[in-house]
């Protein structure tokens, strides 16, 4: 069982986030990975312009979205993962350890409302656990640090690493959120820099580093090994070695 899918990425500037429409083409199903729901906060308002933007392209090439998948829960945008679920029956999967973040948060962001079960989502995935769309093989790597949850999803020789990764003019993700970690930010790093060195290698979000002007999204794992702000190959991280500084944001 195997095909190359189709990747179509959409960039949201006002959160500088990627959502993609992953397709397999030989069945035309498709998977939503980390997609915006449009919030202002000023008004308090939300849209659903950025996910009818997919839903859109998706109708026009003939796609069956069968799943929402997300990478973590987002701080920095809302998700309109319930929206796309609504308007084509899609499910929600995240990383089971969605539960312990809840725990952290329903406290901390007085959430009190909130039962920290994970049955908000209707799969909730484990470490090495693969799963079918269509004829793509999906397999889950956990890469906590960001937050305790968050997931990477690898297809063949592609991954989408969620906020682990930036482009390596710009590093790597925070690690100051309640419940990050950045020994374990840098551990997940390595573990995602141990795939094939030609697998590319999908973001969740993009600055703009100091220099450049366009928005990147897409990298690849020999890239970031040679040219990463935060993480070179050689480095290794020990029981001794204090938590890794210089996290950036988002």
């Amino acid at each position: 069982m195997s095909s190359m899918p189709i990747i179509e990425a959409f960039f949201d500037e006002a959160t500088n986030t990627i959502s993609y429409l992953v397709a397999d083409p030989a069945t035309n199903m498709a998977a939503v990975i980390d997609p915006v729901l449009d919030f202002d906060a000023a008004s308090g308002e939300a849209d659903v312009r950025s996910a009818r933007r997919i839903l859109d392209h998706a109708a026009a090439k003939g796609w069956r979205i069968a799943m929402v998948l997300e990478t973590h829960v987002h701080a920095d945008h809302l998700s309109a993962a319930p929206f796309i679920k609504a308007q084509t029956g899609a499910w929600i999967g995240i990383g089971e350890h969605i539960r312990d973040v809840q725990r952290i948060f329903r406290p901390v962001f007085a959430l009190d409302d909130l039962v920290a079960d994970g049955s908000d989502f209707d799969r909730l995935f484990t470490d090495g656990e693969r799963f079918v769309l269509g004829n793509l093989v999906i397999e889950v790597m956990h890469v906590p640090g960001h937050t305790p949850a968050d997931i990477a999803y690898r297809i063949g020789k592609m991954a989408f690493v969620g906020d682990t990764l930036f482009m390596p003019d710009y590093g790597t993700a925070r690690a100051d959120f309640p419940g990050g970690d950045a020994r374990a930010l840098y551990r997940s790093i390595r573990r995602v820099l141990s795939l094939p060195a030609e697998t590319r290698l999908f973001l969740c979000h993009d600055y703009k580093a100091p220099g450049r002007d366009d928005y990147r999204w897409e990298t690849t794992v020999d890239e970031q090994r040679r040219h990463s702000v935060h993480v070179h190959d050689g480095i290794t991280v020990s029981a001794k070695t204090p938590p890794l500084g210089g996290i950036q944001a988002a």
